[in-house]
């Protein structure tokens, strides 16, 4: 059994900003959430299980002593707080809409413009704190949450290496390119559509893992084709059982991203029993290794990480920690390889 460090920092480390190469924004946020619920607890839960995990790697080594700092501030309580206030109103709109397919009622029409104005909010937040990072030389990563959490941030870092430069790689069950889903401008299930709407645009968005979408979002996929590839779920199990190497998947994937890479990590992308209390978990899937083995492929092709973001981690809420354990892994993974690939490192 690992022996548990005393809980200073994530990982059980103690670390502060100044000296660490990797700040951990946490954003306790699930506004728009429409199915399961608890992914605004993600990051504590995560934070709790982080230092079960042994700090060294045999693939990427001590990378953790560059420094990963929990870059918790006042903005991260108020977020809460606003979360827990416009959530009930969320839930008015999202009840409308699924009994007939449209709002009606005066009363929950203000409550969308309500909502959508207290999502932009969190999105400036998340910009801000971000920006913040990146002027001091340093990786930024994102803790959801939903995964309507990290616009804010790719935003922030597609805007300072300017446009068509960054490639996101972006692991999940869904493909989330719906257009303001349910009237959420802001919604989680339209985080890549609005990144791909982005006014300083990522160079390419590649997709792992989709095997839950709609037609709007299949149509949208093949309509952007020369910018969006996506690797559906179906597709990568049929060539894993016709005898195709998970390696040459791999390299597939990410020939298909440019130099510099930020990752996005739906923890539903990964096989439901890893995750089973996400807010929407569906069958299928990557297992842990494998999409550990394709951070470490993009390490080695001499791409550079520059960001990333792990969201959508809900607790049990009958206090097991195996959510947040496996949160806490890919976390540890992310930062890893993101702290290898990284120039000042």
């Amino acid at each position: 059994m690992t022996k548990q460090r005393k809980l200073d920092g994530i990982f059980g480390l103690s670390a502060d900003f100044d000296t660490s190469l990797i700040a951990l924004i946490p954003v306790p946020w699930e506004v728009t959430t429409s199915y399961g619920s608890g992914t605004s607890r993600g990051p504590d839960a995560i934070f709790q299980a982080s230092p079960q995990i042994d700090l060294y790697d045999a693939r990427f080594g001590d990378a953790y002593t560059a420094g990963y700092f929990w870059a918790a501030d006042d903005s991260t309580e108020r977020l809460r707080k606003q979360n827990d206030k416009l959530k009930p109103l969320a839930a008015q709109v999202i009840d409308e809409w699924d009994e007939s397919g449209a709002l009606a009622s005066r009363e929950v029409m203000n409550n969308l413009e309500v909502v959508n104005a207290g999502c932009a909010e969190m999105v400036t937040n998340v910009h801000a704190r971000t920006a913040a990072v990146l002027a001091k030389g340093k990786i930024a990563g994102v803790v959801g949450g939903d995964h309507s959490t990290p616009l804010g941030a790719i935003r922030a870092i597609c805007e300072k290496y300017g446009p068509n430069k960054v490639g996101i790689l972006h692991i999940d069950a869904h493909a989330d390119l719906r257009h303001a889903y349910q009237g959420f401008q802001f919604s989680h299930a339209s985080i890549m559509r609005n990144v791909c709407e982005l006014k300083v645009p990522p160079k390419a968005l590649v997709q792992v893992g989709i095997r839950d979408f709609c037609q709007e979002e299949f149509d949208f996929i093949r309509a952007n084709s020369n910018r969006i590839h996506t690797h559906f779920d179906a597709d990568i199990k049929r060539e894993l059982f016709s005898g195709k190497s998970w390696l040459s998947i791999c390299e597939k994937i990410v020939g298909e991203l440019p130099e510099l890479v930020y990752f996005s990590f739906d923890i539903d992308g990964l096989s439901p029993d890893l995750c089973p209390h996400t807010g929407t978990p569906v069958p299928g899937g990557l297992s842990f290794d494998e999409a550990s083995f394709l951070l470490e492929v993009i390490a080695r092709s001499g791409r550079r990480i520059v960001g990333f973001d792990l969201n959508e981690v809900a607790p049990d809420r009958s206090g097991s920690e195996w959510d947040g354990n496996v949160g806490a892994r890919i976390l540890f993974q992310l930062c890893g390889w993101a702290a290898v690939t990284n120039p000042r490192r």
